[in-house]
């Protein structure tokens, strides 16, 4: 191991081989950058092989209103739309894995308010159900019912299926239908499903006191939330936290460490603990879009504009600044989790840095 430090910034190799030197030079340059510059506030990177962690990083503070504190390498951080792909991806491949159902059949089986019959698991997965990609129903108050009653009303009045069309509301849906389905609530399920068997001790919705004192702030309420206040260990998307802290679109918190084991799992196909080898297959091959906004099975494809990664990467991204991206071809993985709209949002600067660390680590391929 080797290890340099700078004022706010640990950065340690392991493995040293795996990363070439211009690799390390080049991720640590922009690390040291973001540090001085202080953004994103927060910081925590982990970089995973399939003989384990090749790099972590951690820098800055977990809260910049109030007294600082610093970044720790435990610090919790809210994943935002990662959710759609640790939990609900993840989820609703086990219930194809396990014969319960088909991503091809409607998604009507297990949602029966909702009167559309002809959207289907599969457009809900891929953003191909033709919904709209956003609506604040957090301004409804919390009221779950209430919600659910307007998302299925939006999912009536979706045009173009087929095309993709990101969307929160699909996610939604998939939540629901999942638990109908497995008949349990979903953050219990992801628990006895996933984060147990895989050691996710840090990795969950709603997280109790301990967690939320080492997690890292987002932003101040704004549009995201009634009522004004700085947001700490609690969801940050509004409609997640008008679902209770609990929804398929967004709602997980977790650390580097954590998602440094989930995405190892992802990199070898053969010996994934909870998906099947075909599941995972099918999860990463194209199904629906193009350039730039190629789509798998809850996962995009094709990085653009991250340096150059081979065929089969697959990645995705999360609000308040996370990301995670598996390349089986180069055995790596990355992990970045920041808070990066804290404590207001820069969203053109969160998505520069984004991409700067990506590149730097695609020089492991060139």
């Amino acid at each position: 191991m080797t290890r340099a430090d700078v004022p706010a910034l640990t950065v340690q190799f392991f493995n040293d081989e795996h990363l070439p030197t211009r690799a390390r030079h080049a991720v640590t340059t922009t690390l040291i950058h973001a540090a001085k510059e202080g953004f994103p506030p927060s910081v925590n990177l982990a970089v995973v092989s399939r003989q384990g962690t090749v790099m972590r990083a951690w820098s800055g503070h977990a809260t910049v209103v109030g007294p600082p504190e610093p970044t720790r390498e435990d610090t919790l951080y809210d994943l935002a739309s990662l959710t759609k792909v640790i939990v609900t991806t993840t989820l609703a491949l086990w219930l194809e894995d396990q014969g319960r159902w088909r991503l091809s059949q409607g998604a009507y089986r297990w949602l029966p308010d909702l009167t559309r019959r002809d959207i289907t698991l599969h457009q809900l997965i891929t953003h191909t159900s033709g919904i709209v990609a956003h609506r604040p129903f957090f301004h409804l108050g919390s009221r779950p019912v209430a919600i659910r009653r307007a998302v299925m009303e939006e999912a009536a009045r979706a045009t173009r299926p087929g095309r993709v069309l990101y969307s929160d509301l699909n996610f939604m849906l998939l939540g629901w239908a999942i638990e109908r389905c497995a008949g349990e609530p979903l953050d219990r399920l992801f628990a006895r499903v996933v984060a147990e068997p895989l050691g996710l001790s840090d990795t969950r919705f709603r997280p109790g006191a301990r967690l939320r004192a080492r997690s890292a702030a987002t932003e101040l309420d704004g549009d995201q939330r009634l009522g004004p206040g700085l947001v700490r260990g609690e969801v940050h998307d509004g409609n997640a936290w008008a679902l209770g802290g609990v929804a398929g679109h967004a709602g997980l918190f977790s650390t580097a460490s954590d998602l440094a084991h989930f995405a190892g799992e992802l990199l070898d196909p053969r010996h994934h603990r909870i998906l099947s080898r075909a599941a995972l297959t099918r999860m990463t091959r194209y199904h629906a879009g193009r350039a730039p906004d190629v789509r798998g099975l809850g996962w995009r494809l094709e990085p653009r504009g991250w340096g150059r990664w081979p065929e089969g990467t697959f990645w995705h991204t999360g609000f308040t600044g996370t990301s995670l991206l598996i390349s089986p071809a180069a055995d790596l993985a990355v992990v970045l989790l920041t808070n990066a709209v804290h404590p207001t949002r820069d969203l053109e600067r969160q998505a520069a840095f984004r991409a700067e660390v990506h590149r730097a680590l695609a020089k492991v391929n060139s």
